[in-house]
């Protein structure tokens, strides 16, 4: 077993779980650059969001809503960020989809979205085009 998540899974490499079913699992990460940083993984491996059927993401989802809602509870955090990564220019570091459930805080200092500042707003007709070039895919 390669993956560092599946090996946590299956009990061979050490975890703090928030929550286990047959279907999902979140447990805290390891790198706690904000107190609370949660991920959320499916039980069986799958290495992208490409490669992830529906109901799972529902499941993924669901699961980082509650997770949400319990870090709120615990803490009331100002924000809070969800995100996920693919390949390694996405950032991807373990090839498990997965979700991150950060609660933020004012002045952090994590992620800056936009590094060199909001962009202009693309024109009308070149968002038009990208929207109808995505949607032919779906």
């Amino acid at each position: 077993m390669d993956c560092v998540f599946c090996r946590m899974l299956a009990g061979a490499a050490p975890a703090s779980f928030v929550h286990r079913d047959e279907h999902v699992a979140a447990f805290v990460d390891l790198r706690q650059a904000v107190d609370g940083h949660v991920l959320i993984v499916p039980n069986r491996h799958v290495e992208t969001l490409y490669e992830l059927d529906e109901d799972t993401a529902g499941r993924l989802m669901a699961l980082a809503v509650r997770v949400a809602r319990a870090l709120a509870a615990d803490g009331a955090p100002p924000g809070l960020n969800l995100w996920q990564s693919n390949g390694h220019a996405g950032g991807q570091e373990v090839p498990h989809v997965h979700l991150h459930v950060q609660p933020r805080r004012i002045g952090d200092g994590l992620m800056r979205v936009y590094p060199n500042g909001v962009p202009a707003p693309t024109p009308r007709e070149t968002l038009d085009a990208l929207a109808a070039r995505i949607a032919a895919c779906l």
